[in-house]
């Protein structure tokens, strides 16, 4: 790294760590992953030697890794495209050859990993569905449920980062699977089964239109609870189960906002919990007998991941708008720090921002304004998901704009998490429009408020932000002069039979159906239908084996704008959804800044 790269090279040069996985029984040798060697890489850290040890040295990188019960390996998702799927992997501790965890298992997409004494469970996508695969004492791995919809194990992949070993019960017992409920993937059930033979032992469902979603079993041997979350009472709130009695209680909090259940405390006498609300998070320590709360200090900003040790401290991840993230614990203090190096880890802080939109609602978000007085250029910024949402985190992205003197507003349009069920819901059956609808929205507010010039907007997004720019650049081509367009969504009708399993349950959930069940509402939601009327240059970035967002149905995309004389410069690279190595996404934001300087009026 140099000091004389441009101070927004230099904030994506600041390493990233995640927060660390670690035993009940090796709570000193902990995993975590981390990019402070160029690319997201798994990290074993003896903590009692103080010695990091970096254990992956994969060429795309690593998103995916923790370690076994005993602190004798490290368990990491290998993926040689970064097309997501492939398989998980064993290395030693302290250093060795890497061996398949789950020797017989097919490749595929990964679906959640559970870890106890003697049993690793897994629950792998495939072409024709989902699977659970149990391996006892490191034997053969055995099928022990498979469904055609979602099976998950633990809250994987969540926006509170990575995945949870706790669906397992602390005697492994007993496994817990998230599963569609009567195919719905959207509105989650859970199913409880003997891990070694399959046989079902609890089923859990609130019904069409609310989701459940398992946390972990309780800590305690014998104490065969469940912490769960729910969203009866349209916000999310914590519940706590037990599968062998049916005995369910529903935790209340008199607060704004949702409240999301982390981890029990070692004695499963209190739970950890995150409130969020408008985008901020705070963490809370909820005691069972007194419903009493106590707030977890310093928490400010958006949480990614949050876990209680054995001996009862918190150590969670946690980032603002003006900084980089950091791993803390419930006294404030700093517990593993990046590399030294010449990142720059302070930028322009975040503004809660709301607005109303045609619907009549109140939509949130934030705004990123440079110094002095607008009307600035300014670069609405779409999240993905669509179920996701823009918190106060850190972005070097958005720093770039306002170090070039772009405003930047991110806008948690319909469909997004963290405003409970029926906003997030909304879009089921009624893709596009709304997410567009709230974008421009937001625009016009910009606008009137002075902070936004009409004549200088650039509209960009990533994944379903990609989808709904492009929508967008077709239903509104007046409103912007350029857009980004990140692994976008070009042709919905040809993503679709080219989509990761997952992708596919998800949409048939979202669309009400197949995309040839209901073609018309696909054509009409389509990008591609409104291509005729796109006006403005657009930059597509593009993952040569992207499976969330195949390349061709963009490309296809590409290919019909140019032939109709429009402006469709584009970027690929070879890797995925996302790239993890840090030089390639310097080049891929190279290639958005010298696109924008050359389009939008200065």
């Amino acid at each position: 790294m140099s000091v004389d790269r441009p101070v927004w090279e230099r904030r994506l040069l600041t390493p990233t760590i995640h927060l660390p996985h670690w035993s009940p029984d090796a709570p000193d040798r902990l995993v975590t992953v981390s990019n402070e060697s160029g690319a997201a890489q798994a990290v074993a850290w003896d903590r009692a030697t103080g010695v990091r040890r970096r254990i992956t040295d994969e060429p795309i990188g690593v998103t995916i890794a923790t370690v076994d019960r005993r602190g004798e390996r490290v368990l990491w998702f290998r993926d040689d495209s970064g097309d997501e799927s492939g398989r998980w992997m064993a290395t030693p501790f302290d250093g060795g050859e890497p061996e398949p965890l789950l020797p017989g298992v097919p490749d595929g997409w990964p679906s959640g990993l559970a870890v106890g004494p003697t049993l690793v469970a897994a629950a792998i996508a495939d072409r024709s569905g989902f699977a659970v695969y149990v391996s006892e004492e490191g034997g053969p791995a055995k099928e022990v449920h498979r469904d055609v919809d979602m099976l998950v194990l633990g809250t994987f992949e969540s926006e509170l980062e990575g995945f949870e070993l706790g669906a397992l019960s602390s005697d492994e017992a007993l496994l817990c699977i998230d599963t569609a409920q009567a195919g719905d993937n959207i509105h989650r059930a859970l199913l409880v089964v003997d891990p070694r033979t399959g046989e079902v032992a609890g089923t859990l469902a609130d019904g069409p239109k609310n989701s459940v979603t398992a946390i972990a079993w309780s800590p305690v041997p014998g104490d065969e609870r469940l912490l769960l979350c729910h969203e009866r009472e349209n916000l999310t709130r914590p519940a706590i189960w037990n599968p062998a009695t049916g005995s369910r209680v529903d935790l209340a909090f008199d607060l704004p906002g949702e409240v999301v259940p982390l981890d029990w405390w070692p004695d499963a006498r209190s739970i950890l919990v995150l409130h969020r609300f408008l985008g901020r998070d705070e963490l809370l320590r909820y005691d069972l007998a007194t419903s009493g709360t106590l707030e977890i200090p310093g928490v400010r900003g958006q949480v990614f991941g949050a876990r209680v040790r054995p001996e009862g401290r918190v150590w969670y991840r946690v980032e603002r708008g003006e900084r980089a993230s950091r791993i803390l614990d419930d006294r404030g203090e700093e517990i593993l720090v990046p590399e030294p190096g010449e990142g720059v880890v302070e930028g322009a802080p975040y503004r809660s921002w709301t607005f109303v939109n045609p619907a009549g609602d109140r939509v949130h978000g934030f705004v990123v304004t440079p110094e002095g007085p607008g009307p600035f250029p300014t670069y609405l910024k779409v999240h993905g998901g669509p179920s996701w949402l823009y918190g106060d985190g850190w972005w070097p992205d958005v720093q770039m704009l306002v170090d070039h003197g772009f405003a930047v507003g991110m806008v948690n349009y319909r469909g997004s998490t963290g405003y409970g069920r029926e906003w997030r819901d909304h879009i089921i059956g009624d893709i596009g429009f709304p997410e567009v609808e709230d974008v421009v929205a937001g625009l016009d507010d910009l606008v009137a408020r002075g902070i936004a010039d009409p004549a200088r907007v650039v509209i960009g997004g990533w994944s379903w932000g990609g989808y709904t720019t492009l929508l967008a650049a077709g239903l509104h081509p007046d409103r912007f002069v350029a857009a980004v367009a990140g692994v976008p969504v070009g042709d919905y009708t040809q993503a679709y039979d080219e989509e990761a399993p997952s992708l596919q349950a998800y949409d048939r959930s979202l669309l009400g159906g197949t995309i040839h069940e209901v073609p018309e509402l696909v054509r009409e939601r389509n990008p591609i239908t409104y291509i005729d009327r796109v006006k403005i240059p657009i930059l597509f970035l593009v993952g040569e084996h992207d499976t969330r967002c195949p390349p061709d149905q963009a490309m296809a995309y590409v290919n019909a704008l140019r032939a109709r004389g429009g402006i469709a410069e584009l970027y690929t690279y070879g890797a995925g959804h996302s790239s993890h190595v840090i030089e390639e996404e310097l080049r891929q934001w190279r290639a958005v800044l010298d696109f924008l300087l050359r389009h939008v009026p200065r």
